[in-house]
């Protein structure tokens, strides 16, 4: 027997997550979208894994690139989220007025974050929607902040001091 789409997107908001921005920058044009399926999944190698939808045009650039960069946002960037996540167009320059950073393979990362990755395409596996993508972290910093952006329930959230 399946779940049905909406009572898997009603029982998954139950899983609080943080919040990241995943970026690539190819042929001069540079584009983002807000990520929650982010993690590492081994120190040695260093690899952290994303799902991106397939139609999606981060996906397409990073597949062209074969590398892209990860920004871990802070509590103060809520509406860099929100932005990233569709609030601004997928045609239009998200990156427009947001000031970045760069570490090795040129992906721009969002200043302020919590932690930056920079990361080769190691792996692209296709299910059904959705590719994951393996990453080789040739590169990785901590930011300046220290607390994270929280998304529970549909709800951006913070952790208490």
């Amino acid at each position: 027997m399946s779940v049905d789409q909406d009572r898997l997107r009603s029982v998954m908001r139950k899983w609080a997550s943080g919040v990241t921005v995943v970026s690539v920058k190819h042929n001069g044009k540079s584009h983002g979208m807000t990520v929650s399926s982010f993690t590492s999944i081994s120190l040695d190698p260093p690899l952290v894994i994303i799902s991106l939808m397939n139609e999606s045009r981060t996906l397409r650039m990073i597949l062209e690139a074969n590398v892209f960069g990860i920004t871990i946002l802070s509590r103060e960037q809520t509406e860099i989220s929100s932005a990233f996540a569709g609030k601004v167009g997928d045609d239009e320059d998200r990156f427009a007025n947001i000031d970045t950073i760069t570490l090795t393979n040129g992906s721009p990362m969002i200043r302020g974050g919590l932690a930056y990755f920079d990361c080769r395409v190691k792996s692209i596996n296709e299910y059904a929607s959705n590719s994951l993508i393996i990453g080789e972290v040739i590169a990785a910093e901590v930011g300046e902040y220290d607390r994270p952006l929280l998304y529970f329930d549909q709800h951006y959230h913070q952790l208490q001091e």
